[in-house]
């Protein structure tokens, strides 16, 4: 496991951010982007993951758009990418660059609607 203070890590998710695609970039209203040091037991449960055995990088929460009517209106959607299980299974900073961009652009496909098997990667 590489060390990565929150700072650093939030830092880091910045410039996965910058990175994405401006089309992609461009529908991104409405939507947060946070960092929680790990997800919590109700969370894994949400997804079908047993807190015992399971970790998970990221979680969407909100309405995907292909699902929302033309009157939806509603706080922003949130999309979380958990450091310490990103952190626990990369060894270095390049490694964590990598997961965390991978954990966002997953979280953001479920934003348009995508399932896990339609990732565009």
């Amino acid at each position: 496991m590489i060390e990565v203070n929150l700072p650093r890590f939030e830092r880091l998710l910045a410039r996965a951010l910058d990175t994405l695609p401006a089309a992609f970039a461009e529908m991104l209203d409405n939507i947060a982007v946070v960092v929680e040091e790990e997800p919590t037991e109700e969370d894994l449960r949400l997804v079908g993951l047993d807190p015992e055995e399971d970790d998970l990088l990221g979680l969407y929460h909100g309405v995907p758009l292909d699902e929302r009517g033309a009157g939806y209106s509603s706080l922003p959607d949130r999309v979380v990418i958990y450091r310490l299980p990103i952190l626990w299974i990369c060894e270095t900073e390049a490694d964590v660059v990598r997961e965390v961009r991978d954990t966002l652009v997953h979280e953001l496909g479920h934003h348009f609607g995508l399932g896990d098997d339609d990732m565009p990667y």
